[in-house]
């Protein structure tokens, strides 16, 4: 079963900036300029979890109707790539 969790966070810093959030990897030395909901999937990762796991936990805090676990998946693959998450 594949968990994924944020990179670590002396590796990260996570900066507000009115509606978005920037986010620079000191590993990578790459500023993300990122929206809603990556900020939240990092914090809800700083724990590892499965994607059904984040989905489950994604919905009770946010009350979502009909989660897409595809489109997390999604998601989460993507800040994989951008090394902000990692695969366990």
């Amino acid at each position: 079963m594949i968990r994924y969790r944020a990179a670590p966070a002396a590796t990260l810093r996570i900066e507000p900036l009115d509606a978005l959030t920037l986010i620079y990897h000191r590993a990578s030395g790459i500023t993300h300029l990122v929206d809603s909901p990556v900020p939240e999937l990092i914090e809800l990762l700083a724990e590892p979890l499965t994607v059904d796991q984040a989905l489950a936990a994604l919905s009770e805090r946010f009350d979502l109707v009909d989660p897409d676990r595809d489109a997390l998946a999604a998601r989460i693959d993507e800040l994989v790539a951008s090394g902000l998450v990692e695969r366990l």
